[in-house]
């Protein structure tokens, strides 16, 4: 799944190119793809707006409207934005269309086809999306250790599994938790109610510069993210535990380690994040 880097790697690409252009025309080829309103109305309501800009919360993109409606979409596991000309082959499990006013189109494609868009109204309360549950934004000065200890301290789930709680801070998955955790040199299974006050300093500091980071290695250009269909900008060369069990930890090099957390597949060193309580 998408997490809150490759969320903004898409944003940066593609505001730049829509903002200002109008949509001329939807087209929805898979009806359930539209969660809110219902596909007619969906495409009804959004020919003939012009987009003011995007912005992202947590995993979400928004598309923000000059009539100040808005669009949010969510990708889930495999869901793909991409701006193309209109003479540019349509990847298979294309499902939205919106035709723009320079002739190019803005296409959603999902293999798997669990992500989801839905279109809020001037004024209307969001209690479609998600959006509103939301916990944070890890980039914008919020998480700080008073932060986190004021909402995990007493919490006994594990540590990663806060970190996953969407509730708590929006937009981190299992990737970057591995990432984040490793660098704090937490144990991804101590429990959260374990954490010394140096360790929330820790995983304060770490949480933000670990994931603008992985947004500065995935900067990618227009041409790039187009020819490569979106689907290849992410920073697996740059990331240093999540997916190298049984390679060398880089930094004492000892072998990591797999293990699962919360139903959760998890990489760590045991030596530079040991669980002091084993």
């Amino acid at each position: 799944m998408p997490e809150l880097p490759e969320v903004e790697t898409i944003k940066n690409v593609i505001e730049p190119q829509i903002q200002g252009l109008s949509i001329t025309g939807v087209t929805v080829k898979r009806p359930e793809v539209t969660a809110y309103p219902q596909a007619d109305v969906f495409c009804r309501l959004l020919t003939g707006q012009r987009i003011s800009h995007m912005t992202r919360r947590g995993k979400f993109l928004l598309i923000h409207l000059t009539s100040h409606d808005h669009i949010v979409l969510h990708l889930r596991m495999t869901g793909c934005l991409l701006l193309a000309p209109a003479d540019f082959p349509q990847e298979k499990h294309t499902h939205i269309i919106f035709r723009l006013s320079s002739g190019s189109e803005l296409r959603f494609s999902d293999t798997r086809r669990f992500g989801r868009f839905w279109l809020l109204q001037k004024g209307e309360n969001d209690i479609y999306s998600g959006t509103a549950k939301l916990g944070i934004e890890p980039l914008d000065g919020k998480c700080t250790a008073e932060y986190l200890r004021a909402r995990l301290s007493k919490c006994r789930k594990t540590v990663k599994a806060c970190l996953l709680d969407q509730k708590v801070i929006a937009g981190i998955g299992n990737i970057y938790a591995d990432e984040i955790l490793f660098t704090a040199q937490i144990h991804p299974a101590r429990p959260a109610n374990s954490l010394h006050d140096g360790e929330w300093e820790r995983l304060a500091r770490t949480i933000p510069q670990r994931l603008a980071y992985f947004i500065e290695k995935n900067k990618i250009s227009p041409e790039q993210y187009l020819n490569t269909k979106g689907q290849d900008y992410r920073n697996t060369p740059f990331l240093q535990v999540y997916g190298q069990a049984g390679k060398p930890c880089p930094l004492c090099q000892n072998t990591l380690t797999r293990m699962i957390v919360g139903g959760r597949s998890s990489v760590y060193c045991p030596v530079c994040q040991k669980d002091p309580i084993n």
